[in-house]
C-alpha cells in the first residue's frame, strides 16, 4: 500500500511563497518581452494580450482577498446566478479579460509586479491554514496556502501560455510544480469534481507525485475527498507522475498520451485502466 509520508505545512508554505516571489519577476519580464500581444497563445480562445489581462485580473483578485486596501466590489464583477463550479470559473475567466482592456493592457506587467509584491508583503508571517473567502468559488473552503498555490499555478501555467504564443522560453521546474500540487490541488480537485459524471462512481486513487506530495483521491457517488498523507488503505488505481508533467496534464497543456509515452506518468494498482477516468471526473474550465 506504500509508505505514509508527512510534511510540515508551515515550511511548505514558505517554500511556495519563495517560489512565487521568484516567479513574479520572471512573469513581469516575460510580459514586457512579448513582441506581439495580438498573437495566438497557448489558450486557443485568447491572444497573448488576453492571457496577460487575465493574469492581471488574477493578481488583482487574489490580492484583494488578503488586503483590505485592495478591496473589490465583487457584486459588480462576479457573474450573476449560481451555476456549477466550472460554469462559475468559466464565466469569471471570460470577465477577467474584460477588466483590462485598451490602454490598460500596456500596463499589465507593472500591475502584476505591484500586486504580486503587495500579496507577499501583507501575507508575510500569516498561518498557511488561515481561512480566506473567495466569492467566485462559492462555498469552497479556502486557506491562505490554497490561494498562494493558486497564484503560483496561474503564474506558471499562463506564463507558459504566453511564452508559447510569443515563442519565448518559460521553464517550469519540478519543485515549483510540486508546490502547486501540494498547496492548492487538495482543495481544487475536490471542488472541481463533475458531480454528474461522478454519480454512482466509487473509485479510490493513490496519486503519487515523484519527490512531492501524495494524495488520496476518493470519489464516492458524486462527492470527492482529497487527503494529503492519508493512512494506508486499499486503492483501486495508483498514478505516479513527475511533478511538472502532472501539472501540465492536469491543466490540459500536455496530452496524457505524451506524458505516458515519455514515461513521466504511469498507472498501476489493481485497476490501472481507471487512471484515464480521473481527468474526466475532475473538471477543468
Amino acid at each position: 500500500m506504500g509508505t505514509v509520508t508527512t510534511f510540515d505545512p508551515v515550511t511548505e508554505h514558505e517554500r511556495a511563497r519563495a517560489a512565487l516571489a521568484a516567479a513574479i519577476p520572471r512573469l513581469v519580464g516575460l510580459l514586457r518581452a512579448v513582441p506581439d500581444p495580438d498573437a495566438g497563445s497557448g489558450v486557443p480562445a485568447w491572444s497573448v494580450g488576453d492571457v496577460g489581462a487575465h493574469l492581471a485580473a488574477v493578481y488583482l483578485a487574489y490580492t484583494s482577498l488578503v488586503s483590505p486596501d485592495e478591496a473589490v466590489d465583487w457584486d459588480g464583477v462576479l457573474p450573476s446566478g449560481g451555476g456549477t463550479f466550472v460554469e462559475r470559473i468559466t464565466a469569471m475567466n471570460a470577465r477577467s479579460v474584460e477588466l483590462f482592456g485598451g490602454a490598460e493592457r500596456a500596463k499589465t506587467a507593472d500591475f502584476v509586479a505591484e500586486r504580486g509584491e503587495t500579496f507577499l508583503r501583507v501575507t508575510e508571517g500569516l498561518a498557511p491554514d488561515a481561512p480566506v473567502s473567495a466569492p467566485w468559488y462559492g462555498d469552497v473552503p479556502f486557506t491562505l496556502a490554497t490561494v498562494t498555490g493558486l497564484m503560483l499555478s496561474e503564474t506558471l501555467v499562463h506564463g507558459l501560455d504566453i511564452a508559447r504564443g510569443a515563442r519565448l522560453p518559460w521553464p517550469i521546474g519540478d519543485d515549483e510544480a510540486s508546490l502547486v500540487v501540494g498547496q492548492s490541488m487538495p482543495t481544487m480537485m475536490a471542488a472541481a469534481l463533475d458531480p454528474a459524471r461522478a454519480r454512482g462512481v466509487s473509485i479510490a486513487f493513490d496519486l503519487v507525485i515523484e519527490g512531492g506530495p501524495r494524495l488520496a483521491v476518493v470519489i464516492d457517488n458524486g462527492t470527492a475527498t482529497v487527503t494529503r498523507d492519508a493512512p494506508p488503505r486499499a486503492y483501486d488505481c495508483r498514478i505516479v507522475a513527475a511533478p511538472t508533467t502532472f501539472l501540465l496534464v492536469a491543466f490540459r497543456r500536455t496530452p496524457i498520451w505524451k506524458a505516458v509515452a515519455s514515461g513521466r506518468m504511469r498507472a498501476g494498482g489493481r485497476k490501472p485502466w481507471l487512471a484515464m477516468r480521473l481527468g474526466r471526473l475532475i473538471a477543468s474550465p
